[in-house]
């Protein structure tokens, strides 16, 4: 039996599609962390919108500093780009899982993961090797 000398690495070259998916990494580790604090803290479901923002604040931060390093170059575009990307597949996930239509918590998902993935890839471009 021969072995197999190359392996072919996957190489995503578009910095948003990149991006996504180090958000969408960030998000099931977000709402696994979530599941876990509701199910063995006090904490309530009340406070699960609240946090479930926090979580997709963070998924954007991390995919915007994904895609602004892989880009080199104009952070905010490409956060920003990336946090337009996510929300919009989160809301089509919302959308089409438990016909969620547009209500004030989409337009805060909005406000939040597009600045938030903007000033990650500023980030992400700004911090060299």
């Amino acid at each position: 039996m021969n072995p197999i000398k190359n392996v072919s690495k996957v190489n995503v070259s578009s910095p948003t599609l990149a991006g996504a998916l180090t958000a969408c990494i960030w998000l099931a580790a977000g709402a696994l962390i979530l599941s876990f604090a509701l199910r063995f803290s006090g904490m309530q479901e009340t406070s699960l919108p609240m946090s479930s923002l926090v979580v997709h604040g963070c998924a954007s931060l991390a995919g915007g500093f994904s895609s602004g390093k892989r880009s080199g170059r104009k952070g905010w575009y490409y956060g920003g780009a990336l946090g337009l990307v996510y929300a919009i597949l989160i809301i089509l996930i919302g959308f089409l899982s438990v016909n969620a239509g547009f209500s004030s918590q989409t337009w805060s998902l909005l406000a939040i993961v597009i600045p938030v993935g903007s000033l990650g890839g500023m980030i992400g471009v700004n911090l060299k090797k």
